[in-house]
């Protein structure tokens, strides 16, 4: 099936100045569709209407917010076989996990259609006699969100149903690489009970759409995920006209595994954690953290594990990992297990490019042995099917390991002793932690966020999220003279 994808702008499916052409990775021969590409005047346009719909909105009814919100997520949970297969189709991730990430985008929008009721003020008295305090929240106005292709459909409903549930409005401009996603989750917010400009898609390209969306005073805040050169980009922008932003950057997770560790597990964690979603995950397990006790027996394992790994089409029953998401990323991938042997590293298997019945970017899954912290393959996002493993010599090395990076989005430890899995989770410096559990995987209704080069802003997902989507107003009022 082909599709013919327009913008959404002020209200109208319109087409652009433009079109692209959308191919699956898996299978190059298959045209996914052809996507309009925003101009600057029609992103002028949605953000003057944007500002008009945006006070229309506020003034809402809680429960009038609350059924659109539940509305959406509810239809999106119903159509999670159909929209996760089209997400698979385009952006090359198991089928199993395209319909899992549509299914949970959902459960971020009815999570957030409950938060309309709870949308509580503070009182207060005030040092001055006869004075009551009020404190609420108010909506910050008009958000650019900015979305990743890696999840295209999860990332933005984490962004998109905060800012509706307290009462903003959205301009979204998703990657140029994942629009069919784009373009079927705007056609279900499309149909709500919402004014016109509203919700808005502007499809194009970061260096003209985004770039101007970013730079424009119309905006009143900024949610995007990416890359840290473009994060600081954005940020660099954004300060011109004081404009608040929230990022999520890079990451380069460590997944730690004690002498006590049962390896099974910990293979299977760092299996999962590496190579699901073909790697293409700010949480990914991009550093493996081996105590030397267990060095030997666990690379047996992982190595061995992916080795066994189904490397296949998307749609196909039994991949395990999908196609790199384009020809851009594979090469970057492969310049990255270049630069991995020529730093020293070996490489135990997989990282070369595989021929496959359907014509794709397909990669097997890559591990390195015998690296050291300081390599670039430790230092830098590879988004790639490909980890490496660090020996260490105790619990303590193991941890200096896991905090030496500039990033610090999520880490983990395999233990069986509480002791060291409490001072792990204490002092681990990343904003997500885990025990006996991969380091990719979060839920929907507690804080999401890193430290250091991986995040910048408050918190996303959870109540969290109301720091940024929402100012705060202090009142004061004097009830007068009492009778």
């Amino acid at each position: 099936m082909q599709d013919h994808g327009q913008n959404y702008i002020a209200g109208e499916w319109v087409d652009g100045t433009s079109e692209i052409e959308n191919h699956n990775p898996s299978d190059l021969s298959d045209l996914v569709g052809v996507f309009a590409q925003a101009s600057a005047d029609q992103l002028d346009a949605t953000l003057d209407q944007a500002q008009r719909a945006q006070a229309e909105w506020a003034a809402y009814g809680l429960e009038r917010k609350q059924a659109v919100l539940s509305a959406i997520g509810t239809e999106m949970m119903a159509r999670a076989e159909e929209l996760g297969t089209l997400l698979s189709r385009e952006e090359g991730k198991p089928l199993a996990e395209g319909k899992g990430e549509v299914y949970r985008a959902g459960q971020f929008f009815t999570y957030y259609a409950a938060e309309c009721l709870r949308q509580l003020g503070e009182n207060a008295d005030s040092v001055r006699d006869g004075v009551e305090i009020d404190v609420r929240r108010e909506p910050v106005g008009v958000v650019a969100i900015i979305s990743p292709w890696n999840f295209p459909t999860a990332t933005a409903s984490w962004k998109i149903a905060p800012a509706l549930c307290y009462g903003n409005a959205v301009v979204w401009k998703p990657a140029n690489i994942t629009p069919a996603s784009a373009v079927a989750l705007t056609e279900i917010i499309s149909r709500q009970d919402i004014p016109k400009g509203l919700f808005s898609l502007v499809m194009g390209s970061g260096r003209d759409i985004g770039q101007r969306l970013v730079e424009s005073p119309k905006v009143n805040a900024i949610s995007f995920t990416g890359s840290v050169p473009v994060g600081k980009g954005i940020a660099a922008a954004a300060i011109q006209n004081l404009t608040r932003v929230q990022m999520e950057m890079g990451s380069k997770n460590a997944l730690a595994v004690m002498d006590d560790a049962d390896l099974d597990l910990a293979v299977s964690l760092a299996l999962g954690g590496a190579f699901g979603g073909t790697g293409q995950k700010c949480t990914a397990s991009s550093r493996l953290v081996v105590h030397a006790a267990v060095h030997d027996a666990f690379v047996d394992k992982l190595v061995a594990g992916a080795q066994a790994m189904t490397v296949g089409h998307a749609l196909q029953d039994g991949t395990q990992i999908g196609p790199v998401v384009s020809a851009q990323q594979l090469a970057e991938n492969l310049a990255y297990v270049d630069l991995g042997r020529s730093e020293g590293a070996e490489l135990a298997c997989g990282g070369v490019r595989l021929e496959m019945p359907h014509d794709g970017y397909y990669m097997s899954p890559g591990v390195f042995l015998n690296t050291t912290n300081d390599m670039r393959i430790n230092r830098e996002e590879m988004f790639a099917p490909l980890t490496s493993v660090i020996k260490v010599d105790s619990y303590e090395a193991a941890l200096a390991t896991v905090n030496d990076t500039t990033f610090g989005l999520t880490s983990g430890i395999v233990t069986q002793n509480l002791a060291r899995a409490t001072h792990f989770r204490r002092n681990a410096r990343t904003g997500v932690v885990t025990v006996n559990l991969p380091t990719a995987g979060t839920d929907y209704h507690v804080p999401f966020g890193g430290r250091g080069d991986s995040s910048y802003g408050p918190r996303e997902q959870g109540k969290a999220a109301a720091e940024f989507y929402t100012t705060v107003k202090t009142a004061y009022i004097s009830a007068g003279t009492p009778m």
